[in-house]
């Protein structure tokens, strides 16, 4: 009997495993009492800003001091990492993962691989479970965590802590994209249950295009059941343009529920429970469904290195850093820079804007090292595509859409207006977007490791 494409994904699952990235874990034990090193500039994060304001002010001067944190050993990308689930061709787990010595080596920066403790401004200190860093400037780049206590308050951390081990929210990278592929390659037949929080998160197009890409994938295998988003909201992120895609596509393996609140997840059973608010009466019905395998996406909050740095922030769930005007400085302090999630300006979350907000920010910091004045914006009022981020919805033939935000200053804070452009044919889908999706993603990683 001939083996089947879906056993041998089952049979390589572990394989596949073990070479994924893993994060090591690091003791605070061992706190310098002094600092082991100073730096001019001290980016904690290794993501898609931290390493590309590193790679800019290498750029802009060779003889900068300039030290990444990074709590990995080793990068892993999660824009176009959803393509890995529907098992686009030549997609797998190598595709997202580089290694940090590579950037290192090619653009000159120091790195220092710990997890961040505490930050000290007024002594202008990092310590790490390595030591205590000295920095001029900081930058901070940390990304996201998940808020499961703001939405779920009855659960205890052992109940937090195993849902994420079996729902997997998979917008940190890391072990969290290689347990939800597994779990889809491991399926036989059933339903996917995607959920999508309210308030800010990253990548907000990523929970409805993970449903494309997974739709593709059971479409393939032949897997009979649905995938079912379930959003706190009726927003869609480029909802004309996936509502096309799904209908058109998919027609009714993939259903969206509208204005539902998780209530309780039983993994034993495998159910979800939720109220959803419904009718032009706001009535609250009480559902439950039963899943095969659950994607559930928590609350999103700053990471918890901005409550060290004890900045000022959002008063939402999220906390995103309060900027100083169109600066990338920080309101609560001139030598602490933000970029990438946590920024506080009005630009989206994304891999493609913290790599621009990166080269601003870059800069911005140039001039200031070198003694120069520096305003962002003055010239430039507007900048045009500022971001452009893709979503692949289809295989076979490959499909992609896409949104274009352009960037504006009005001298308090950056601003982003977004569109999702159509195609000649009148489609917002097309087999053109699906190939510059891959290319911006050869690009993006080519600009910040060579």
């Amino acid at each position: 009997m001939p083996i089947s494409r879906r056993s041998v994904f089952k049979l390589t699952g572990a394989a596949a495993a073990a070479a994924a990235l893993s994060a090591t874990e690091l003791q605070a034990s061992e706190k310098a009492a002094k600092p082991i090193a100073k730096h001019q500039v001290v980016i904690i994060g290794g993501g898609f800003g931290g390493l590309t304001v590193a790679k800019e002010l290498k750029k802009a001067d060779p003889n900068f001091d300039v030290l990444i944190i990074e709590k990995n050993e080793t990068f892993m990308s999660c824009p176009f990492s959803n393509a890995n689930l529907g098992k686009l061709k030549g997609v797998n787990l190598g595709t997202f993962v580089f290694d940090y010595d590579q950037a290192v080596e090619r653009n000159g920066y120091s790195m220092l691989q710990s997890e961040v403790t505490a930050i000290d401004r007024k002594a202008k200190t990092v310590t790490t479970a390595k030591g205590v860093i000295s920095y001029e400037y900081l930058v901070l780049s940390p990304g996201i965590e998940y808020n499961y206590k703001a939405q779920f308050p009855k659960w205890d951390k052992k109940k937090t802590d195993h849902i994420r081990r079996v729902a997997p929210p998979a917008l940190i990278p890391g072990k969290e994209h290689v347990i939800l592929e597994r779990q889809l390659v491991n399926m036989e037949d059933g339903n996917v249950i995607i959920t999508v929080p309210a308030g800010k998160f990253r990548c907000p197009p990523a929970p409805f295009e993970r449903a494309c890409m997974i739709a593709a994938y059971m479409k393939k295998e032949e897997i009979q059941g649905k995938v079912i988003i379930l959003n706190e909201t009726a927003s869609i992120a480029k909802g004309a343009a996936f509502n096309e895609a799904w209908s058109e596509l998919y027609g009714n393996i993939i259903e969206h529920h509208a204005n539902c609140k998780l209530s309780d997840v039983n993994t034993d059973k495998k159910t979800i429970t939720y109220v959803q608010t419904e009718g032009e009466m706001d009535d609250k019905k009480t559902k439950t469904l039963k899943y095969e395998v659950l994607n559930l996406i928590a609350y999103n909050k700053a990471n918890p290195v901005i409550e060290m740095a004890d900045l000022e922030t959002t008063k939402d769930n999220f906390g995103k850093v309060v900027m100083n005007g169109c600066s990338f400085a920080t309101k609560s302090d001139a030598n602490v820079y933000a970029v990438g999630d946590v920024v506080g300006h009005g630009i989206p979350p994304s891999g493609q804007t913290a790599n621009w907000a990166g080269k601003q920010c870059a800069k911005e910091l140039a001039h200031k090292l070198h003694g120069k004045p520096f305003t962002l914006g003055v010239k430039t009022k507007t900048v045009t595509a500022g971001n452009v981020c893709y979503s692949m919805v289809g295989d076979q033939p490959e499909e992609g859409i896409m949104v274009v935000h352009d960037f504006s200053y009005d001298g308090k804070v950056i601003k982003g207006k977004g569109h999702v452009p159509k195609g000649k044919d009148g489609k917002f889908r097309s087999k053109t977007t699906a190939k510059a999706t891959r290319e911006w993603y050869r690009g993006i990683m080519n600009d910040l490791f060579a």
